[in-house]
């Protein structure tokens, strides 16, 4: 037994040197060496305890060029302003059968777009962006897709207008920057990762006229939605703010010529770039004022004989193998309907409790069938002869074009 102590000890010591080294290692390990799954698990946690969504982060990749002109899909469902309203959204989705009873993406290969103004006038305006994402990551596994355009709302929130914002939003803002920091607290413990961004730097502690109760929730508000702020980076950077999907032209308030002139994919890409923010504070030209792109209501006023068809024609004209141009904006209580011998579509029906509380209605063009309105409005045949002797409100009846169909939500 003697004789083989020594080996035993000499083993021993050679097992417990290596028992050190690898302790060593262990303790020399920073964030750099282990998974980029670490960084996307913090961020993923964040997700869930604000939208209450498991969104897996997504691989960074290259920034793609955006993608203005799409081919005619079989099946195109338009959708109106949201503002701030999830169980209405989600009712807009579950009409056009997009949605199931979990809220699963169930439409197939359908082409979805969604016109803009997400934000103001509602409390759930960060839930709706996840319920959005995931409605896209969901879409293209099965060959569908959803498209989301800028409203006049995002542009003004990106550039701190908040005159339309609910205390109920600011405090879910407030929920969002709580989790944000925690998670950036996180992140701070693993040395070697680099120091996550301070997205409330710069912006001053209290604002003049804003009662002090407010005050965080209108930093946390700015912090997320300035140019290069998370969520503006995240959820709306991506955006487009015009489309042209077969022979229908998308856009949040219109088109004049010289937004044609100067180039949708021009005018795509430079708001891209200011809010991913390389443009400054300001948003473009072409953003701001009444003949904006997000702000013309040339086309969308109620009484269609206070249309201008003429230039809509004139304008149509200039965008190879448009029939139609859709939009959202302005509230059309009668709900959707066209003008301009259905050259314009007015699709935004105020649909938010912070609007006019409207039945959710949806466009649906189908290759073979044509233009229809989806409605949960069950008197939509009283609706329309009503519309009918009301004149020139130009309503999408079955004699002049597209008809509607009552659809439970």
């Amino acid at each position: 037994m003697n004789l083989h102590m020594p080996h035993c000890r000499t083993h021993q010591r050679s097992t417990n040197h290596q028992k050190m080294e690898r302790q060593n290692q262990s303790s020399s390990l920073t964030c750099e060496n282990l998974p980029s799954f670490l960084s996307s698990f913090v961020d993923t946690f964040v997700d869930f305890s604000v939208s209450g969504l498991f969104l897996p982060q997504r691989q960074e990749i290259p920034q793609q060029p955006l993608q203005t002109h799409y081919p005619s899909p079989n099946r195109l469902v338009a959708i109106g302003d949201l503002h701030g309203d999830l169980e209405k959204s989600k009712q807009a989705f579950r009409l056009a059968g997009l949605i199931d009873g979990s809220d699963r993406w169930c439409g197939g290969s359908t082409t979805v777009v969604q016109i803009g103004d997400v934000l103001d006038r509602g409390g759930e305006e960060l839930k709706i962006f996840y319920f959005l994402e995931k409605l896209k990551r969901e879409a293209v596994k099965s060959g569908g897709q959803l498209i989301t355009l800028n409203g006049n709302h995002e542009i003004m929130n990106i550039e701190g207008d908040f005159r339309y914002v609910t205390k109920k939003a600011l405090e879910e803002f407030d929920v969002w920057a709580y989790w944000y920091d925690i998670g950036n607290k996180m992140k701070s413990l693993c040395h070697g990762l680099e120091i996550p961004k301070n997205p409330f730097h710069g912006i001053p502690p209290s604002f003049h006229r804003v009662p002090e109760e407010f005050s965080h929730s209108i930093r946390a508000r700015i912090a997320a939605l300035r140019p290069d702020g998370p969520i503006s980076r995240r959820f709306l950077a991506n955006n487009l703010t015009v489309l042209v999907v077969g022979d229908s032209v998308f856009v949040h308030g219109g088109l004049l010529e010289k937004h044609v002139d100067y180039g949708l994919q021009r005018i795509n890409d430079e708001v891209r770039d200011w809010i991913n923010g390389s443009m400054g504070q300001r948003a473009p030209e072409y953003c701001r004022g009444r003949n904006a792109v997000v702000w013309l209501r040339k086309f969308s006023d109620e009484f269609a004989k206070n249309c201008d068809c003429s230039l809509l024609e004139h304008v149509l004209a200039t965008i190879p193998g448009a029939k139609r141009m859709i939009m959202g904006h302005t509230i059309q209580e009668i709900g959707i309907n066209g003008a301009c011998d259905n050259r314009a579509i007015r699709i935004d029906v105020g649909m938010s409790t912070g609007c006019i509380n409207g039945l959710p209605e949806v466009l649906e063009i189908d290759r073979n069938s044509g233009l229809r309105v989806l409605t949960s409005n069950p008197m939509y045949q009283k609706k329309n002869q009503y519309a009918q002797t009301k004149e020139g409100l130009g309503l999408l009846i079955p004699e002049h074009g597209p008809k509607q169909v009552e659809v439970k939500a």
